[in-house]
């Protein structure tokens, strides 16, 4: 057996046996490299064999990661607005950190007292019309590099997708009327049909972060496709 070939065979064994979950950091290449005793191309190798077969997933500057399997992706996964909506561009409407109140924890999930959160409501365009609205909350206990971050460059979801793994979330779809915020923001009239999809992510036991993102009625769709195979007898 080669060397890329032992340890991708290795790393593969941790995640089907569940020693690695999905969101799981892999040791880094240097790390790899220093515990093999082979060159990084080898590692690198091993690596790109794993992304392939679709149990690793690499995010630039932040390592690779365990993927979460096919089925839970599609269905529980946490999507990148930029991959969902044409011509996506954003703009961050308001911002601003502070100590949680007892509505930011019980929204997030456990958080101490006293922690402080960062507060976003954030528009999303498509080919140059409002699209959605999104309401987040970031714990700067998980992510204190959150508190800095002008988010210009990257959207919050896509951002955090790109620094902090997950490891479980938990979603919410719901209808609702447009209030006075969602109206203005998006063009659409008071009370006119909304869908609402909540979020929350944790890393472990930590929350990371709850959003709540708004889209017009008429404007999006969620579609849940399951396949059986065939019957056993």
């Amino acid at each position: 057996m080669t060397r890329h070939a032992a340890i991708r065979q290795q790393i593969e064994g941790l995640i089907l046996s569940g020693a690695l979950k999905p969101g799981d950091r892999l040791p880094s290449e240097q790390e790899l490299v220093a515990a093999h005793g082979v060159a990084r191309m080898t590692v690198s190798r091993a690596l790109a064999d794993l992304v392939a077969a679709g149990l690793v997933v690499r995010r630039r500057k932040a390592g690779s990661f365990v993927a979460a399997p096919p089925s839970e992706e599609k269905l529980l996964g946490v999507p990148d607005m930029r991959e969902m909506l044409p011509g996506h561009s954003h703009a961050v409407l308001k911002r601003a950190v502070r100590v949680a109140s007892a509505a930011d924890r019980a929204r997030l999930g456990v958080v101490p007292k006293g922690a402080r959160v960062l507060a976003l409501l954030v528009r999303h365009d498509s080919e140059g019309r409002a699209a959605a609205l999104e309401d987040r909350l970031i714990s700067l206990e998980a992510v204190p590099e959150a508190a800095e971050e002008p988010f210009a460059a990257l959207p919050p979801g896509t951002w955090l997708l790109h620094r902090v793994p997950w490891t479980e979330a938990e979603h919410r779809i719901r209808a609702a009327g447009a209030d006075a915020v969602v109206a203005s923001t998006l063009g659409m009239g008071l009370e006119e049909a909304c869908l609402v999809m909540e979020r929350r992510t944790w890393r472990g036991d930590q929350p990371v972060t709850a959003a709540r993102i708004t889209w017009p009625g008429d404007r999006h769709a969620v579609t849940v496709r399951s396949v059986r195979g065939p019957l056993r007898g």
